[in-house]
Order: C-alpha cells, then structure tokens, then sequence
C-alpha cells in the first residue's frame, strides 16, 4: 500500500508567485496534493537505476529503428522523417529532458515502463519547484527527495557546447550562442514551464530570449529569428508531431534549417520516435521478457492488456481490455483514430483510499527527480500530482 504524509497544502496565492498559475482543475479541486508519498532511500535508488538502464535500451531502439526504416511503423510522420535522421546522426542535437512514466517502485511493486514522454512532458514545474516549495513550506528538509531536477537540466544545456565533455568547461567553448525559447500563446502551462526551462539556460550562461511562436521567423536560408536577432538554437514547448500534422510548412522549413545547420531545435526530432509508444513494441522486440518492461504487441495480446494509440497524452484513446479484447475501462477518446499498440496491464500501486499512482521520473542526462500522478485506472487530465519525501 502507498504510505502518505499529510502537510498543509501551497495556497494558490504561493503558487502563483512562484508562477505557477493551473493550480486548480476545471472541477475546483486543487491539483496539487496536499499529501506527500513516503519514499525509501532504496526506492529512490531504484527509480534512478530504472531509468538510466531504459533510456540506454531506446538509444539501442532509436538506432535499430533508424538503421531498419521503420519510422512508418513506429507513426513517425513522413514529413519529419529526414529531421528525425538528422537529428539523430550528429551529437550535437542534444536531448535536453523528458519523463519516464512508470509503474510500481513503491510497497514491493517491481518497477514497469508504462511509455517515455521524450518531447514535451508536462510536469516539470510540479517535479522541479512545487514539491520542494510544499516541504520547505511545511518546515521538512527539502532535500529530502529525489529531486535535482533544475541543476541536472541546467547541466544539460551546458552539454549543447562540451556534449559528452565536463559541464565545467562550459565557459572555455562558450562563443555567446543564444537560445530562443517558444510556447503557443494563451496556453499559460506551457508558457511558464518555457521560462522555468530558459531560466535554467540563463543560470547555465547561455544569452536567451523568449518569444510566442507566432513571433518567431524562419528561413530556409538564414535561420531562426526573433526582432532581428539570429538564434543559434530555438527551445519549442511544442509537440513535433502537432508540427508534422498541423504545421506541414514550419516543419519543411525546420528540416532545411537543420540540414543548412543554420540552428539547432530542442528537444530534438528524434524525440518523437521515443515518444511513440510503438516503441514499447520494438523494445520488447529487442529486449524481451526484460524485468523493467511489458510485453507489447501491434495485435492483442490475448490477456489483460491496455490499447494505447501511438501519440496519445493524458490517458486520452486509452482502454484497458480483458483477455477477450472486451472494454473494461476507456478514457477521452481524442485519439482514438491513431494506430496503438496493446501493451500488458500492470495494476498501478493504490493508497488506503484506493487511489492509484504513478511514478514520473525525469531524465537528463540521468534520472534526475520523481513525482507521482494520482488518480484511477486510466490517469486523465484530472489526475493529481502528489510530491514525495524520501524517509
């Protein structure tokens, strides 16, 4: 069973001077817990362990799938596909976060890979401020968690200049490059967890700026642009496969860019192959009856089993299925009309109170901070997020 430590909850008030505004879901419930999940030391390690070993495991896949031409099987859309091998052939298209989801880890449940949010996760503000805020604000010692989030991506920035050198060598290869940081308009989530990420890049000593999307120019030619100014590399808090499907042109645009290597898109476009979660099935394929995965198959699989669409978020499309492919459980059917794969069901850890977890664990360049989504058997976007505290 999930063991919880009750703390006086953040007020909104607090939140929102941190700058962090969705801090209540459509139904007037707090999104953030006002509950901690306590954590071992040995589980904290685990979690670390996990996903270093899996992120080793989709490189392994990433190249497999490059080197057999299987971003058709995999949902990568046809016009990404040479920004994906690009990206991919050179080291200096560096992968700057993502957030492993993951079942188990807690009471005794072995750890699952549920899939890898590789592009743009949410939940970064969550992991990185909000829970250590909650502890610090309740007088525990806030570095009581698995939680270096903020210092493991700001080193991740300085490895767009040393790449697999020391980050303490950053200033002796530092020429002034710029990076330019982008969310869509109006989507304020989006727009405060860029600026938390820029903020990282300016601690890092990078000269950046932040602009909407729709104030950033492209060229074949020349580059990216904000008011006149050229930027090495441009941050995009935007899926890659909303810009294969609803911006074919930018995403033409950005392949010549890479290729005149006029600048550098992070994170990269290989991202989106370790975003499909076909690539669930070709891990399987690769590494079969491994401990830290579930078998998953492009047909069902003839026992429990959650059907999930390649690019779906938010348990959107999700159903979980009985051995007979009956419906038990289905969430918002937004994607629904994407290919899926059938991945085996694991039960996620519950509380007392039923309520079931999930393990995020972000990575950069290591596992680097955990936090939890709670809610029921598939998680939506009413699920909450609960902090943790290592005992």
């Amino acid at each position: 069973m999930v063991k919880l430590e009750k703390l006086d909850p953040l007020t909104p008030e607090f939140l929102e001077e941190l700058g962090f505004y969705w801090h209540t879901d459509r139904d007037g419930t707090p999104y953030v817990a006002d509950e901690v999940v306590l954590v071992s030391e040995a589980e904290a390690e685990s979690y670390y362990e996990a996903v270093n070993e899996l992120y080793d495991m989709f490189v392994e896949a990433g190249e497999y799938v490059v080197e057999n031409d299987l971003f058709h099987d995999i949902g990568i859309p046809f016009n990404l596909v040479d920004a994906v091998k690009k990206s991919w052939e050179n080291d200096v298209h560096w992968h700057i976060y993502g957030r492993f989801d993951l079942a188990g880890g807690v009471d005794g449940h072995p750890i699952k890979l549920l899939e890898f949010n590789a592009d743009t996760p949410t939940a970064l503000f969550e992991t990185a401020i909000v829970q250590w805020a909650l502890l610090k604000a309740n007088g525990l010692n806030e570095a009581a968690q698995f939680n270096h989030v903020y210092e493991a991506i700001l080193d991740n920035f300085k490895r767009l200049i040393v790449l697999n050198g020391e980050v303490e060598d950053f200033r002796k290869h530092y020429e002034g490059w710029k990076i330019l940081f982008s969310a869509i308009r109006g989507h304020i989530e989006d727009e405060n967890t860029t600026r938390l990420l820029q903020k990282m890049a300016d601690d890092a000593g990078f000269h950046t700026a932040f602009a909407f999307v729709d104030e950033v120019e492209f060229s074949d030619e020349e580059g990216i642009f904000y008011e006149g100014e050229n930027y090495e590399y441009w941050f995009k808090l935007i899926p890659w496969e909303t810009i294969a499907i609803e911006e074919s042109d930018l995403a033409r645009i950005l392949t010549k860019i890479m290729e005149n290597q006029k600048a550098i898109i992070l994170n990269p476009a290989y991202t989106l192959m370790f975003q499909s979660k076909a690539m669930m099935k070709v891990l399987w394929d690769l590494f079969p009856g491994h401990p830290l995965l579930l078998e998953t198959g492009f047909e069902p699989l003839g026992k429990k089993q959650v059907k999930k669409p390649f690019f779906g978020r938010e348990g959107g499309g999700v159903e979980i299925l009985d051995a007979e492919g009956r419906v038990l459980e289905r969430g918002d059917d937004e994607y629904g009309d994407q290919p899926a794969v059938y991945q085996e069901y694991v039960g996620l850890p519950a509380d007392a109170a039923g309520r079931r977890y999930q393990a995020g664990v972000f990575f950069a360049y290591e596992g680097c901070g955990l936090g939890y989504r709670r809610g029921g058997e598939i998680l939506g976007n009413l699920s909450k997020f609960v902090g943790h505290v290592i005992h």
